[in-house]
């Protein structure tokens, strides 16, 4: 059998540029379906994910051989919590406890801390404070009288002043406090004085009340010099006599018919607050002058001075007080001072016949003991907060008692 070479015998050959054609589409294919070699980007992010592959299957190869030796029965320990899904459902049920029982607690505790009395047996003393407080805010306070009232203030609930109530169970708890009780008028022209003169006048009228009644240190028994101070010098048979009750205090000459002074060695008060009530009024006077007519209550809670006694009693002080302020152009006195022209006073609770020019308030833990300037009461029984008749009308010669204090 013989061999026949390409383009023998009549057989077609194929061409050169065919020939080349499926060399270079062979080579192309070659070189596209022949294995390449990653880059090094890609071969960190494959050893990457290898080995997070590896630590999550040693992880869980752990949990799994701690799981296989804790022993079914075995107690959480104190410094493991429970799972999280446990815990879930224990927040749950206290949450919903809560729902269940914080509500109405909360409102138990609301209650009970607005009105603690309903506590079986009142155990801390509540209902007393409560109906104190109670009775010290129930009522607005009592504006400046006008006029002279027409009936005596009504009594309220009966009640024991203590030292964080001391005018419990007193009229005087729904007046004014202090020197912010004395209200002074709105100032007019009176005959030659002008509407400045006339406000000064009345300025100086309630700085005679607020030093004779309110300074501390007149109620401390001191010389009263704040309320010396607005009387005019050139008057001088008043201001003699003054200085002469306030040095050598007798029956005669008792200091009290002016100002209030407690003796600190037998009473003191309690508190900073004294309560006032009262008025004061103008008019045209003689002489080229405006009278000033002023009448006030001064209530003082007062405790002994000695011991820790917790008693605490008032004393009750009415003053009644004429003032005069006359035209320096026309008349020889002090520009800006006044001339007294009648001072008067009531006292309930205060010791009777003793003119050492103190008060001296009664005590029931600690009476006044018998001695030979002491009295017992003979006059009348008054009322010393019935403000409707003057002094004059309602005053009696002999010592009496009071109907309240």
């Amino acid at each position: 059998m013989s061999e026949k070479q390409p383009g023998e015998a009549g057989e077609p050959t194929v061409p050169d540029d065919v020939w080349e054609r499926f060399a270079r589409d062979s080579e192309r294919d070659i070189r596209g379906s022949a294995p390449k070699e990653p880059s090094a980007r890609a071969r960190m992010v494959t050893e990457r994910l290898r080995l997070q592959d590896a630590r999550e299957a040693e992880r869980a190869a752990r949990r799994a051989t701690r799981k296989e030796a804790r022993p079914a029965a075995q107690p959480e320990g104190w410094r493991t919590g429970p799972a999280w899904r446990e815990m879930d459902g224990r927040a749950a049920r206290r949450r919903r406890l809560w729902a269940i029982l914080g509500i109405p607690l909360a409102v138990a505790v609301v209650v009970v801390a607005m009105k603690p009395s309903l506590l079986p047996g009142d155990p801390f003393g509540a209902a007393a404070r409560s109906a104190s407080a109670k009775s010290a805010s129930a009522a607005p306070t009592l504006p400046a009288e006008t006029a002279a009232p027409t009936a005596p203030p009504s009594a309220p609930d009966a009640q024991t002043p203590t030292r964080e109530h001391p005018f419990a169970g007193s009229p005087a708890e729904r007046w004014a406090d202090g020197s912010a009780a004395i209200v002074v008028p709105e100032a007019t022209p009176v005959g030659s004085l002008t509407k400045g003169q006339v406000a000064t006048a009345l300025k100086q009228t309630k700085n005679l009340l607020v030093g004779a009644n309110l300074d501390p240190a007149t109620l401390r028994g001191e010389r009263p010099e704040a309320a010396l101070a607005v009387l005019d010098p050139k008057q001088n048979r008043v201001v003699d006599e003054v200085n002469r009750r306030l040095r050598a205090p007798d029956r005669k000459h008792d200091p009290l018919g002016m100002f209030s002074r407690f003796d600190p060695h037998e009473a003191r008060l309690v508190g900073r607050v004294v309560k006032v009530h009262g008025r004061i009024t103008f008019k045209a006077g003689e002489d080229a002058s405006v009278a000033i007519h002023a009448d006030y209550t001064f209530v003082y809670p007062v405790s002994p001075a000695r011991g820790n006694s917790a008693e605490v009693t008032r004393t009750i002080v009415r003053r009644v007080l004429d003032v005069s302020f006359s035209d320096p152009r026309k008349f020889l006195v002090t520009p800006g001072k006044l001339t007294i022209r009648r001072y008067d006073e009531s006292i309930g609770n205060s010791a009777c016949d003793i003119y050492d020019g103190f008060l001296h308030p009664q005590f029931v833990s600690d009476s006044v003991s018998a001695t030979p300037t002491d009295a017992s009461p003979s006059g009348p029984t008054t009322d010393p907060y019935d403000r409707r008749r003057d002094l004059d009308l309602s005053r009696s010669a002999d010592c009496g008692t009071v109907s309240r204090v």
